[in-house]
């Protein structure tokens, strides 16, 4: 079994901070991809930044320099530190990661249940 946990949501001022967190955790052999997606009301779900076992990252336009994801390997787990927040960017923030468990050969995606972020005044 592989659980992800998300925590650190929160409500938040127009051009505050905050920090996200996502573990993932039980019988895993190697996490490749972490991923954060928002989900907000009458949108898709939008893909935040995303982060490699060798911390390669990748950002949508709109949160270059104002966003950063990192992770740490051997705790299987990854942040999302967001600055100079917007309205728009509220929505409950999704972790996923691509990952394999012990004893399997194929990678698979597993989700967290969320964590909520509102940004407003």
């Amino acid at each position: 079994q592989v659980q992800l946990v998300e925590s650190g949501g929160g409500l938040v001022q127009p051009g505050g901070s905050l920090r996200l967190s996502c573990t993932a955790s039980g019988n895993i052999d190697t996490v490749d991809w972490m991923t954060w997606y928002r989900q907000s009301p009458g949108n898709p779900r939008e893909m935040v930044p995303d982060i490699s076992s060798s911390g390669l990252a990748k950002y949508g336009d709109s949160m270059e320099g104002r966003f950063t994801i990192s992770r740490e390997n051997g705790k299987n787990t990854e942040y999302l530190e967001m600055k100079n927040m917007r309205p728009v960017e509220t929505g409950v923030y999704v972790c996923n990661a691509r990952l394999r468990t012990i004893g399997s050969i194929y990678y698979k995606q597993h989700w967290g249940q969320g964590t909520q972020v509102t940004v407003s005044s």
